[in-house]
This record gives C-alpha cells, sequence and structure tokens, in this order.
C-alpha cells in the first residue's frame, strides 16, 4: 500500500482518501483502524455530580441490580446507559464482555487465570478479580490467540 501525505495550510481538518481498484482485506482493516481513533468518554454519576470518564481509566463495567457501575482507578461511578450501549460506545476501544453483566478493560488486566476448570479467573492490576462466565470462555480465548 502506498502512502502519500499532503500539506495543505488551508486543510482545517485531516482527511483520508483512499485510490484502489478493489476493496481488499488490506483497506477494509486499514479503515477499521482510522475509525477505531475515536475517542469515547462515558458520563458517570456519583452523589449529586456528573463526571466525565476516560476509558482508559476504567477497569470494568458491570451491571446490578438493573443498574450499570464503571470501576475506574477513581472510585465506582453509575452510568446511565445499558451495558449493551457501554459495549457500542467502547467497541473500538480495548474492551471485551466477559459475562453477561460485565465488560473489562484488557489494559488494566494483570493476569488471567486458567486453573479454574471451565472459567478464566481475571486479576486487575488493582488486584481485585473477576470471572469469565463458561459462555465467554472460547471468545476470551480468541482474543487472547489461545
Amino acid at each position: 500500500m502506498l502512502i502519500e501525505i499532503k500539506i495543505d495550510e488551508d486543510c482545517a481538518e485531516p482527511k483520508v482518501l483512499i485510490i484502489t481498484n478493489r476493496i481488499t482485506d488490506e483497506i477494509n482493516e486499514f479503515v477499521r483502524k482510522v475509525s477505531e481513533q475515536d475517542v469515547s468518554v462515558l458520563a458517570g454519576f456519583k452523589d449529586d455530580s456528573v463526571f466525565v470518564l476516560d476509558p482508559d481509566n476504567i477497569l470494568r463495567i458491570y451491571a446490578a441490580d438493573q443498574k450499570v457501575y464503571a470501576i475506574s482507578e477513581d472510585g465506582e461511578y453509575r452510568l446511565r446507559l445499558r451495558l449493551y450501549e457501554v459495549e457500542e460506545r467502547l467497541r473500538s476501544q480495548k474492551f471485551v464482555r466477559i459475562s453477561n453483566s460485565e465488560i473489562i478493560n484488557l489494559k488494566k488486566v494483570r493476569d488471567f487465570d486458567l486453573g479454574f476448570s471451565g472459567t478464566i479467573c481475571v486479576r486487575f492490576q488493582n488486584k481485585t478479580q473477576s470471572y469469565v462466565s463458561r459462555r465467554y470462555v472460547p471468545k476470551i480465548k480468541q482474543v487472547l490467540g489461545l
């Protein structure tokens, strides 16, 4: 793939133009990676305040009692989104679903313990842990390349 960069001082926003005779896997992968660069933020509620949560600081997001919570390095926040909506927003980030009620940030995982029969224990950098449900074990193994 040839890449050409043109500097135009009149250009207000960067623009990517792909000229090709057909769509290939290489082009699809390039478009996917460029599209992933959008930064998604979440609004988290704690007490009577709203906080802008940076996805890079979130360890895990889980649902309990029909509410959705985000655990970040700064504490726990309530989200006003459903879990599937959070998953959609963070799809381009390094988040993966590990059960029907939990999504984790792969960047915040210290290790995966495969010693449990039929499930995987996820240990986070802050020394907390969670478990991958049996239904999601194949997906996690695929993500990890196992």
